[in-house]
């Protein structure tokens, strides 16, 4: 079963680059995974649920992993699904209490957390921060080991 028809997609990089670059005064949501892999078809149905209501903040795009390789590299996406945001061409920051800053790995339990982080990102962003704090109780927060290799 396939997520596609729940998002519009970005499958080249131009895509990505036109959509970073146009996207002015709302919060860029891009969901980094594979359309045909379960958890990421649970977090399309979660963004999906959640596009209305965000429509005077943010939109929301799926990204394939595989067709745009070279933000898969520059995000360092290494566990799907990861998302990212971004506000006026600027890459968002989330303070989630983990290692990494520049995504949220994993799915959102509800749509109400989408909700509240997307709020939080763009009041800050508003604000002129490039990184806000999480909304979101530790708990519901995805937690994984970050392994660093030495090449």
């Amino acid at each position: 079963m396939s997520s596609a028809y729940l998002l519009p997609t970005l499958s080249s990089k131009r895509e990505v680059d036109d959509v970073i670059k146009s996207t002015e005064d709302l919060v860029l949501v891009l969901r980094f995974g594979r359309e045909n892999d379960s958890s990421c078809i649970q977090l399309d149905n979660v963004l999906s649920k959640a596009v209305q209501e965000l429509a005077r903040m943010a939109v929301v795009y799926a990204v394939d992993v595989d067709q745009v390789s070279v933000y898969r590299h520059y995000f360092d996406i290494t566990l799907i699904p990861a998302t990212i945001f971004f506000f006026n061409g600027q890459h968002m920051k989330v303070d989630w209490g983990t290692a990494d800053h520049t995504k949220f790995i994993g799915g959102f339990k509800k749509k109400q957390h989408l909700i509240d982080v997307v709020e939080t990102i763009y009041r800050g962003a508003m604000k002129g921060k490039l990184m806000v704090r999480s909304p979101l109780d530790p708990s519901d927060i995805p937690k994984y080991e970050l392994f660093y290799k030495d090449y």
